[in-house]
């Protein structure tokens, strides 16, 4: 049987599942994450209702009517409608435009009839089933077109274009017809999670999101590379877009503004919200709080499909050239796909760790064709398991040292005095409002633990770290009450004693198994 995925024919034996499909197709696809399932190509153009037919003078949008008097008629246009593919303007007067002629098995009468500007009529020529046009009106009129005797052969009406209707002359040319997918037209379509649902002859299967990333707004698509690196969960689920809030409060400058049309992808740069990126699924005007990401060029039906709380699968191309806490011999190696020259500075041996890149973003990387690349020693970077129990202060951390877009973060050291076995780091009391106590000491601060001042103190947002067991003091030196326990340093913890005041630390977050 033969199925299409992503868009792509795929040929399986019968009783294959979706992950037979997944796998024989090499379909880019994140496991638990929502895949789209339509039945078929019919199931899926019966619940359609506009039409876009592009011409040598711009495009025409048809909408279909919903009447049931008008159902038979719309029926024979879905069935025909790539026949009107190629085919020139066949007649164009004050009153209509004459696209045609097809083929059909309609029946024709001889009545004369009033129509409206914006009607859409299928009409049978010389009262011949196989002179069948479409007619675009113009204005209002009378006129005896062999229409079939149904609805006075009105299946739609003229929904946009009207400018490129008034334009059309008898040398212009059908260049296409398509029909406008909207969510509504596919939102009963199956969500489905189970790999091992089994699917039948002529079965869709969406399994992913591809973006197109905008090369007007550098920062804004670093923001959405670091959103959809990890399991990108639907937010929150509209007709008009679809939400995704995981780095919501990270501010970025307004780049690229414009119009957010149907696959659309923006991230919010100011007022409520600040960081937030919406995928729309209908049209919307543009917006200065706006900035366009890029645009969805495949898998916008899972999209339309998937519900809030689903976990969607999206990738970009281009992707993210993303150097840091890779060694600089294996940056090297993957920047010649790129046909990008790498620049070491820094500790520049092969196996060194680099921590920072210049220019910091993708597409900057792009235009530039070159990279900056700084080196530090693998010893000299402190790997810190975060707390579960502590996600407020983890992710205040986690803001202002940068790790949380990018897997190498910073901090500069504020005070560091050799014997006394402590060590605090500079952080930010605007960003650290609202640090209610969460994870506080009981009875013990160990060795490498990282704590944060929380708002029950006045120096709110003090970052520290022991480096040995104290029953009285967090690592900020404030009590226990006024500590919030983020995680602990498991790697790095010796070198990093050896650190001065004013000195910078690269951290990375390091997963337990």
């Amino acid at each position: 049987m033969w199925v299409n995925v992503n868009g792509k024919k795929v040929e399986l034996p019968e009783g294959s599942t979706i992950r037979d499909a997944i796998k024989i197709s090499n379909a880019p696809y994140r496991e638990g994450s929502v895949l789209g399932v339509i039945k078929g190509k019919e199931e899926f153009e019966k619940n359609i209702n506009k039409y876009k037919i592009r011409t040598d003078k711009g495009s025409i949008i048809l909408e279909m009517l919903p009447d049931e008097n008008a159902a038979e008629l719309v029926k024979t246009w879905k069935e025909n409608y790539k026949k009107f593919e190629n085919l020139h303007i066949r007649w164009e007067t004050s009153s209509e435009v004459a696209i045609g002629p097809i083929k059909t098995n309609l029946k024709p009468i001889k009545s004369e009839f009033d129509y409206k500007e914006g009607d859409v009529i299928l009409s049978l020529s010389g009262f011949s089933a196989d002179s069948t046009h479409i007619i675009l009106s113009k204005e209002d009129h009378s006129a005896v077109y062999g229409v079939p005797d149904i609805n006075k052969g009105v299946f739609a009406r003229i929904s946009g274009g009207r400018r490129t209707l008034f334009n059309l002359v008898d040398r212009d040319t059908i260049k296409s017809v398509e029909p406008l997918i909207e969510r509504k037209s596919i939102i009963n379509s199956a969500a489905v999670t189970n790999l091992d649902t089994e699917i039948e002859e002529g079965n869709q299967i969406f399994s992913y999101v591809k973006v197109s990333p905008s090369e007007k707004s550098p920062k804004s698509v670093e923001h959405f590379f670091s959103l959809i690196e990890n399991e990108l969960v639907l937010d929150y689920d509209s007709n008009s877009f679809a939400g995704f809030f995981g780095l919501q409060g990270i501010k970025k400058d307004a780049e690229h503004i414009d119009q957010r049309k149907r696959g659309t992808v923006t991230l919010r740069n100011s007022g409520k919200g600040t960081g937030k990126v919406y995928i729309y699924r209908e049209d919307r005007v543009s917006n200065p709080a706006h900035n366009v990401v890029g645009h969805v060029q495949q898998g916008m039906e899972l999209l339309d499909i998937a519900k809030k709380g689903n976990s969607i699968t999206v990738i970009s191309e281009p992707g993210r050239i993303m150097t840091l806490s890779k060694s600089q011999k294996e940056v090297e190696s993957a920047l010649k796909k790129y046909g990008i020259k790498q620049i070491r500075e820094g500790l520049t041996d092969d196996d060194a760790i680099v921590v920072k890149q210049e220019p910091l973003y993708t597409i900057e990387i792009l235009k530039e064709k070159e990279v900056k690349t700084f080196g530090i020693s693998k010893d000299n970077l402190i790997g810190i398991e975060f707390s579960k129990n502590s996600p407020r202060s983890s992710w205040y951390f986690k803001k202002i040292t940068g790790l949380i877009d990018a897997p190498i973060g910073s901090i500069k050291i504020h005070f560091a005095f050799q014997g006394m076995k402590v060590m605090m780091f500079e952080g930010d009391s605007r960003e650290a409002k609202g640090l209610i106590p969460e994870n506080t000491p009981e009875k013990c601060v160990k060795a490498g633990e990282l704590g944060i001042t929380n708002m029950s103190r006045r120096h709110i947002g003090m970052i520290g770290i022991r480096f040995e067991d104290n029953d009285e003091y967090g690592p900020t030196g404030e009590p226990f009450n006024g500590t919030n326990i983020i995680g602990h340093i498991v790697e790095g913890l010796s070198n990093l004693e050896k650190f001065k005041e004013g000195d910078v630390v690269y951290v990375k977050e390091a997963k337990s198994e």
